[in-house]
C-alpha cells in the first residue's frame, strides 16, 4: 500500500469524528484509492484528514496493515489497510443521499462493517460479491462514505450506498470523495479546483 508519504502520518493524532477534510494553501485535500493492473497488481491510497481533530494511528499485524482510526467504542477499526490473503479496503467519505441513510433493519449492512470485515480477512472478495448483491449496503451511522475493495487479482468492487456497485477488472481503477456511478448526484461537493480525478485518469 502506498500513500503514507509522511513520518507525521505514523503519529497519533486525537480528536473527534468531524473534520473530514484538511487544507493547504490550494484549497481542500481528500482522499484518492486506485488500482493498477499491469505486469504486477499495485494498489495504493492517500489518507488526508484534519489531524487536529481525528484520532488514528498506523498498526500492524501478523496477517494486517492498517490505519486505525479510534471510534466512540474507543478501539482502533481498519477502515483503510490490507490483509496478508491480498484483500485491500478503503472508505472514503461522500456527500450523502437520502437513499443510502443508515437503517438498523437486519436486511441492511453498514458499508463500515463490511470494509472492516473485508480487512480483517473475514470476507473474500466474493462474499463482499454476494452481500452487495443481495443486501442493501447503507452509510455508517455517523458519517456518509463510499469504497473500493479489491484483491489479489486485481479484480475490484466499487460500492456507494443508496446508488449501487461496480465490479471491474481492468487496468486503471480509481475512486474519490466523489460519486463513480452517478457523478451527478455529487456534483455539488466538488470543490473549486480539484481535479485530482482528471489528472489520476491522465
Amino acid at each position: 500500500m502506498v500513500g503514507l508519504a509522511g513520518k507525521k502520518d505514523c503519529m497519533e493524532h486525537k480528536g473527534n469524528t468531524v473534520g473530514m477534510y484538511r487544507t493547504n494553501e490550494r484549497g481542500v485535500i481528500m482522499c484518492t484509492r486506485f488500482v493498477y493492473n499491469g505486469n504486477d497488481t499495485i494498489v495504493g491510497f492517500n489518507f488526508d484528514i484534519d489531524l487536529s481533530v481525528w484520532t488514528h494511528t498506523v498498526i500492524t499485524e501478523k496477517d494486517r496493515f492498517f490505519i486505525g482510526i479510534k471510534m466512540p467504542d474507543n478501539k482502533y477499526h481498519s477502515f483503510h489497510g490490507v490483509n496478508r490473503n491480498g484483500n485491500v479496503g478503503t472508505l472514503l467519505y461522500v456527500g450523502g443521499n437520502e437513499k443510502g441513510k443508515f437503517s438498523a433493519d437486519a436486511r441492511c449492512v453498514a458499508i463500515s462493517d463490511l470494509t472492516e470485515q473485508y480487512v480483517k480477512g473475514e470476507l473474500s472478495f466474493d462474499d463482499a460479491s454476494r452481500i452487495v448483491k443481495n443486501q442493501e449496503i447503507v452509510y455508517a451511522k455517523d458519517a456518509a462514505m463510499q469504497a473500493m475493495l479489491s484483491d489479489r487479482k486485481g479484480r475490484v468492487l466499487i460500492i456507494e450506498p443508496g446508488i449501487g456497485h461496480r465490479f471491474e477488472q481492468k487496468k486503471y481503477s480509481l475512486i474519490t470523495n466523489y460519486s463513480v456511478l452517478n457523478p451527478e448526484i455529487t456534483k455539488p461537493y466538488i470543490v473549486s479546483g480539484d481535479d485530482r480525478f482528471e489528472r489520476a485518469k491522465e
